[in-house]
């Protein structure tokens, strides 16, 4: 007997919601479940799917392993329609109890379900006038027993019912591609319903469909005329029917929000009546719009997420009150104030950081990033917008004396994803490293994923993406909101393949419809991402013609030499050493970059045409990445593996997309980028491109101690360097903000920017050692690679199987490693000093074995090479007395860079070549301190 206990609720397709899902896009959901815990040997033969609905109930009965995505079992739901259903599992005859129930109901599943019409205020509402508020009422004669609001609007809405807000989200119905797909909203409001007269108030803001929006400071890039569309449907306990239609009849007014935009902020006026005190007096007028554009929610809504206190209030230098929220975040200011005259304005300000002690507010570029307020004389006023939203972590207000810090707190708003992944270690600078990672997504993902959201810009852009979907994809449930991203994605892809640089495309110019390099690779890597940790094959088959547009058109564009040369690139876009003003200046020759992606996706595209089960389509593009490989070999690498640009981003890519034809070409390859990053003072010098790769390149060749000492490098540019200015989130610049607290100059800088955070993903799956096998993480791949740098490490992810857990820690030259696997996986662990992996089944598994990495500082340094690889506190020591003898003032990376050329020469040769000119006088004690250093022992 194997027995399994209870599953937990099924889960509908990807939505995440805490509650019913309600409004689901499909009829025919396909479920997925998790069990707790089972005896050993239990393995899910057979599962039971109960569906119940009207009353009835049915009870489906399926032989399969299956837990994830299963196909619906039973009729489809049609419009409208409800169903409670639960599920047990059996091994063999051995049945679970059932599971909890869940709720789906389906939502408007055809344009012709909508009655309701768009309508627009006439009058009022124009681009440069107040907000407007658009009025419905209705009577319902008996007791509600149902009631549903569907809903959605050019611009964004905050709906009240009968004064009540219908819902807690915010910014609905959200950005997409508006002039393809429309997103509206299912609302459960039968609490908020009366018997008698009901008032339904949408409340419209400019929002992304008529505020500015791109750093072209346009406007109204999608109509010039906010309109709502709301289908109000009520039953009552007799039975009856009742609607309310957005339609000719409804009214319109004026709102005390004087002006909204997203990246300018909110005006508000708040001696004007709020909504159900004055009488609307304005008319409304139908519009046309297209409903075959409206599609249901595949991801959550926006919504606060959290409340952050004011840590500090102080005042600035030049007078300006000033408050620190301790965090950089996204959403707004709440603000209380007492007893100010009627009239009084009070003016809140935003900025990520501060220089000189003042608020910065240069970074936000044109972004006024201000809400204002006519306060209404009253005793005690709340302060708090609704249709903007600002990065932030310090506001400067006016207009309120003796601001006390517990008058005034964050509230974090974004698409309210399910947290499923975490990082812990022993050391702290890293786990402040991952936490700024975490809130980096919790702020570019606002319904679409952007690359910054502070200034005039926001936008989504696909390389950001590309680069970081893995991170992203381990840490939180993005699937249905990267889903209907793609969606986007491929609406806006241009009928030769071209993918826009920024989806949804609101810049429309010949650059940014240029295809380009690893910004065109999202079309195929972001699938393929979510298919690996899903294993959701419906999202490779959705986005399979989009992917073979994209490397069609490449293929058209290489022509047969398959070497994708010449026209705009961003190349390794922000690598260090590119200028300000240039950032696509790096290191990184932009052919060796694009060529390079060219064979990656290719090979990608391969492997999905496999999954589908599209043999022809797979060979074919299986033998173009055999082709762009060979044509990369033989243009941009020697024989004895060294590649043009000779960069940390070039060896990395080659080395991680299989570029190099020998073993003997990838072993020289992972030698020279182990020396670039010696010879960079383990200073990180990739860009975009380059930094999701340069890990996963050194660890698989051989040099993970060089990882380690990337990873955890303090100077800058590093990751840690943000963590050691005091970051709170990743910075789009390696030094948005300089040593000396001064903000980089250059036009981009900011510093909630989550692309250089993409190596958290090698932190998961190499550094703590969790990672899938098999697509969806039905099978684990437990590699952990300890280090005498940390003491501990862990990480866990809920993956759709359930929980699973690695964590390692070395004490007493042992080694203890822990690992739980979720029930319906399997794990193939790599115990560390194992010569072979070890299979095992579900439940949690312990291992105690020597400590692999002790006594490695007390390996013998025969070179100078083995100086900076084994005995890292020797070498700090030697940079600190070239430092103090004035031989290399600007510290490590100086003096990595004076011994790049001599890393073969013996050790003790390393005092002569840090300083060899005769003429230095400092040369003799410098000397005589690194002979003493070498020559201390070592533990």
């Amino acid at each position: 007997m194997a027995m399994a206990a209870a599953p937990d609720a099924p889960r509908f397709e990807h939505r995440t919601d805490s509650g019913p899902v309600l409004g689901l896009g499909s009829g025919a959901p396909r479920l997925s479940w998790s069990v707790p815990n089972a005896d050993a040997g239990y393995s899910q033969t057979t599962y039971e799917i109960e569906v119940s609905r009207d009353g009835a109930a049915e009870v489906y009965t399926i032989e399969s392993h299956d837990q994830v995505l299963v196909p619906w079992p039973a009729p489809a739901l049609v419009s409208r329609e409800q169903a409670r259903v639960r599920v047990r599992v059996a091994h063999g005859q051995d049945w679970s109890e059932w599971s909890e129930p869940s709720v789906v109901e389906a939502g408007l599943l055809d344009a012709r379900d909508w009655t309701a019409d768009f309508i627009s205020p006439v009058g009022i509402g124009g681009q440069d006038m107040p907000a407007p508020i658009l009025t419905g009422s209705f009577e319902v004669p008996a007791e509600i027993s149902k009631a549903r609001l569907y809903a959605t609007a050019h611009g964004i809405y905050a709906g009240t019912l009968n004064g009540q807000p219908i819902d807690d989200s915010v910014l609905a119905p959200g950005w997409t591609s508006y002039d393809n797909r429309l997103r509206y909203h299912t609302y459960d409001v039968t609490a908020l319903m009366r018997q008698g007269t009901n008032n339904l108030d949408m409340l419209l803001g400019n929002g992304w469909y008529r505020g500015r929006l791109g750093f072209e400071n346009k406007r109204a890039l999608y109509g010039d005329r906010l309109a709502v569309l709301a289908q109000l449907e009520v039953t009552t306990v007799d039975g009856g029917t009742h609607v309310l239609l957005s339609d000719g009849s409804w009214t319109a007014r004026e709102s005390n929000i004087l002006a909204d935009d997203l990246y300018d902020g909110q005006r508000t006026d708040l001696r004007i009546a709020t909504p159900g005190e004055t009488p609307a007096a304005g008319t409304v007028e139908v519009i046309n719009a297209d409903l075959s554009r409206l599609v249901a929610p595949e991801g959550p809504t926006v919504r606060p997420t959290e409340v952050i206190p004011a840590q500090s209030v102080f005042t600035s230098p030049s007078g300006q009150t000033l408050v620190d929220f301790g965090q950089n975040l996204v959403g707004w200011i709440r603000l209380r104030v007492r007893d100010l005259p009627a009239g009084s304005e009070v003016v809140v300000r935003h900025a990520e950081v501060l220089e000189n002690s003042e608020l910065c507010t240069e970074p936000l570029r044109s972004a006024k990033a201000t809400d204002s307020y006519i306060v209404a004389g009253m005793a005690d006023e709340t302060l708090e917008p609704s249709l903007t939203l600002h990065g932030f972590r310090y506001a400067e207000v006016a207009g309120v004396p003796g601001l006390k810090a517990t008058d005034i707190e964050a509230v974090v708003i974004g698409s309210d994803l399910r947290r499923t992944g975490w990082f812990s270690s022993s050391n702290e600078l890293l786990n402040r490293l991952h936490e700024n990672v975490v809130w980096s997504i919790r702020g570019n993902f606002v319904d679409v994923p952007t690359d910054c959201p502070q200034r005039d810009e926001r936008l989504g852009w696909t390389g950001d993406i590309q680069i970081f979907a893995p991170t992203a994809s381990f840490l939180f449930d993005t699937t249905g909101f990267l889903n209907s991203w793609l969606a986007d994605l491929a609406a806006e892809q241009l009928p030769d393949g071209s993918v826009p640089h920024v989806v949804p495309d609101v810049i429309h110019s010949d650059y940014t419809n240029a295809p380009t390099a690893a910004w065109g690779d999202a079309a195929v890597l972001v699938p393929w991402t979510l298919y690996q940790r899903t294993g959701d094959q419906q999202v490779l088959e959705r986005q399979f013609a989009s992917m073979c547009a994209w490397v069609d058109k490449i293929a058209r564009l290489a022509g047969p030499d398959h070497l994708w040369a010449g026209g705009f690139q961003y190349g390794d876009w922000l690598d260090p050493s590119a200028p300000p003003e240039d950032p696509a200046r790096a290191q990184t020759d932009p052919d060796v970059v694009a060529t390079a992606h060219f064979a990656r996706s290719a090979e990608v595209l391969s492997k999905a045409a496999g999954v589908l089960g599209r043999g022809q389509e797979a060979a074919r593009y299986a033998k173009l990445a055999d082709e762009v490989r060979a044509a990369f070999a033989r243009t941009f690498v020697t024989p004895a593996g060294r590649i043009l640009s000779d960069s940390q981003t070039a060896y990395a890519m080659s080395l991680e997309w299989a570029l190099l034809p020998t073993e003997e070409q990838r072993a020289e390859a992972g030698r020279r980028l182990a020396d670039l990053v010696r010879m960079s003072g383990f200073r990180i010098s990739t860009g975009f491109v380059g930094t999701p790769l340069v890990c996963d390149a050194l660890t698989s060749t051989g040099h993970v101690e060089t990882a380690y000492r990337l990873l955890l490098q303090t100077g800058c540019p590093s990751w840690l360097y943000p963590v050691t200015m005091g970051a709170t989130t990743i910075w789009e610049r390696w030094d948005s903000m300089r040593p000396d607290g001064s903000v980089n100059p250059g036009g981009m800088t900011s510093f909630n920017h989550y692309a250089l955070g993409a190596v958290a993903d090698w932190m998961h799956r190499s550094l703590a050692g969790l990672a899938p096998a098999a697509a969806g993480y039905r099978e684990l791949a437990i590699r952990p690679y300890p280090t005498a740098a940390l003491t501990s490490a862990s990480a866990v992810h809920l993956t759709p199987y359930g929980e699973a857990v690695v964590a390692w820690e070395r004490s007493d030259g042992r080694l203890k490693l822990d690992v739980k696997v979720p029930v319906g996986a399997t794990a193939q662990v790599h115990v560390p000093g194992f010569p072979e992996p070890e299979t095992v089944a579900h439940g949690e598994h312990a291992w105690d074995v020597s400590d692999p990495t002790a006594g490695s500082e007390g390996l013998a340094a025969e070179t100078i090479r083995d100086v900076l690889d084994y005995m890292p506190h020797a070498w700090s020591a030697v940079v600190a007395a070239a430092v103090e003898t004035g031989i290399t003032p600007e510290g490590e990376a100086q003096a990595a860079d004076k011994i790049s050329r001599y890393l073969n020469e013996p050790a003790n040769t390393l005092g002569t070549v840090l300083a060899p000119e005769p003429w230095v006088e400092a040369r003799i004690p410098l000397r005589a301190r690194v002979a003493e250093i070498l020559a201390e022992p070592r533990s």
